[in-house]
């Protein structure tokens, strides 16, 4: 409880500062006064300038990236525990892959205005492709507890299926995109919340809120996966039933998640890990406590990645591969020596 009072504090003043941050300078009480007039407490006070960087450009900017964050992290971790393979995230099961296919075609075909639409089809189809290949190949060698999706045969199959739509991108790239849209297609395969907007806040945490909270009172369910499928079983768990809704509703999040803001890495691998380090594996703290800390980390990762350059912008996921590669060699180091 300490924990998540502690990150959810640091998470609301992190948003008031990171939307303070920028070329236009601000205080913390012009955001908090913007707010307030928006939520039709108070009057406003700041100049139609200084209150549309505020609301209609930093706000949604900063919004989303929590909402993001926080989804990535609540993914991982329901992931990690599915498959018991430590090195899970959401893009293991290719949905990174198959939104990029989706994405990438919308972008050199030129209807921008479908990204979203296609990315998160395109990762809806991976994820189905993932299931069936597991399934498939499951049937072959009898079924378990788990029916054909084992946590191995699940990681492989995504493994496989990330291949093959990697590949279908590299395809439509080469073939297709000419100009400007290489890149687009570039920003938003190394992700990026630059263009944000409050649409993007209510897909994100819309998104996060109908299927993160499911997810997260799933935790008793994700305990029992942690001493193997037979365990979980004879604890009363439907195995097989209960992976592919836990692996379903993980998709859907990060296919809405990734239609907003590209394909951002390492949030939903080192977040649970770092987080895991301080309140052991019980998931009903580990869920809800890696969600703030993904949540906070993107919201400081994008502030970095639009202001270091200044007036040059990253995209976000360059920040995330920067500083998550180094922080999972520690926590593989770590690992080792305990």
């Amino acid at each position: 409880m300490l924990w998540a009072v502690a990150l959810g504090a640091a998470l609301v003043a992190s948003v008031v500062a990171a939307v303070t941050i920028g070329p236009a300078g601000l205080a913390p009480s012009d955001v908090v006064a913007s707010v307030l007039a928006h939520l039709g407490i108070g009057e406003p006070t700041l100049s139609p300038l200084r209150d549309g960087i505020v609301w209609e450009l930093r706000m949604p900017r900063v919004l989303t990236a929590a909402a993001v964050g926080a989804g990535l992290a609540l993914c991982g971790a329901v992931m990690q525990a599915l498959t018991r393979n430590p090195l899970a995230d959401p893009y293991l099961l290719g949905l990174s892959s198959g939104a990029s296919v989706g994405a990438v075609v919308v972008i050199v075909l030129g209807v921008g205005l479908l990204l979203p639409l296609a990315a998160f089809a395109g990762a809806l189809a991976a994820l189905i492709a993932t299931l069936a290949l597991a399934g498939a190949a499951g049937r072959g060698g009898g079924r378990g507890p788990g029916g054909g999706l084992s946590p191995t045969r699940t990681v492989l199959a995504g493994l496989a299926v990330s291949s093959m739509f990697g590949a279908i991108t590299s395809l439509v790239i080469f073939w297709s995109a000419t100009g400007d849209s290489y890149r687009e297609i570039l920003n938003w395969l190394l992700g990026s919340l630059a263009g944000t907007d409050w649409v993007s806040v209510a897909i994100a945490g819309g998104a996060l809120v109908a299927i993160g909270i499911p997810l997260i009172a799933s935790a008793r369910t994700l305990d029992a996966f942690a001493f193997g499928d037979a365990a979980a079983s004879a604890l009363g768990v439907h195995v097989g039933r209960s992976r592919v809704l836990l692996l379903g509703g993980t998709a859907l999040l990060t296919g809405a998640l990734v239609a907003v803001s590209g394909s951002i890495g390492f949030v939903g691998l080192i977040l649970p890990h770092g987080v895991r380090l301080l309140v052991g594996s019980r998931h009903r703290a580990l869920l809800p406590l890696s969600a703030l800390a993904g949540a906070l980390f993107l919201v400081w990762a994008d502030t970095a990645a639009r202001t270091l350059f200044d007036p040059r912008e990253l995209p976000v996921g360059i920040i995330t591969a920067l500083i998550g590669g180094p922080v999972f060699a520690l926590l593989l180091m770590r690992r080792r020596v305990s």
